[in-house]
């Protein structure tokens, strides 16, 4: 099957596909009763087991499949960007990014280390917040970047709302960011926000 036909297949086929692990009208069915369980692809593939095995249809095989696919398409689009690796393009880092966070129900602020080639060093998650916020110290994130020799950096982190709009908060810690990193000579490429299938680019917005 070509990308252009899996395009044109529905979730209910995409996920009937994935999980048939019995006769194809069992996996059909199985996929129907889940989606509209839960109202959408994403949705099925964020619930927990509990909820997955309380629906008609899902064994312990089934279960398996659907709490396995959320994390090996995380691992697909982490690897995208593995250590080494120049970013070809901001296509790459937002996907990289997306996979990583937008699924969380907690804010992560996170780093992305570079050369100065940009090729990647390190990916950090640095600081942990609640499901609205979470305290970001610049003087740490600037003892990591020494700390490996960074050239540049790329800054992100996740509105768990799904809203990816910055508020007044993520600009004013961009710029105090932006201006520690410049004493010591390392560039802040950028500062994306995740959110729920979107990014947005402070940098794109003229904030950095």
């Amino acid at each position: 099957m070509n990308d252009a036909n899996d395009k044109d297949r529905s979730d209910a086929e995409l996920l009937s596909a994935v999980i048939g692990t019995g006769s194809h009208r069992s996996g059909r069915r199985a996929a129907a009763l889940l989606l509209d369980r839960f109202g959408s692809l994403r949705c099925v593939l964020q619930a927990n087991s509990t909820e997955l095995l309380a629906c008609r249809g899902v064994g312990r095989a089934r279960l398996a499949i659907l709490t396995s696919l959320p994390e090996l398409a995380r691992r697909y689009y982490e690897q995208s960007l593995p250590t080494g690796a120049a970013i070809r393009s901001p296509a790459d880092t937002e996907a990289f990014l997306k996979a990583r966070m937008r699924h969380l129900d907690h804010e992560l602020f996170c780093c992305l280390y570079l050369d100065n080639r940009h090729r990647v060093l390190r990916f950090d998650e640095l600081f942990r917040g609640t499901i609205d916020g979470t305290s970001v110290y610049p003087r740490e994130v600037v003892k990591e970047a020494l700390a490996i020799n960074a050239a540049a950096l790329i800054l992100a982190h996740n509105h768990p709302s799904g809203v990816a709009e910055p508020s007044q908060a993520d600009e004013r810690i961009t710029k105090r960011l932006k201006s520690a990193l410049e004493l010591v000579d390392i560039r802040l490429l950028d500062h994306l926000i995740i959110g729920d299938g979107e990014a947005t680019s402070l940098a794109s917005r003229g904030l950095i």
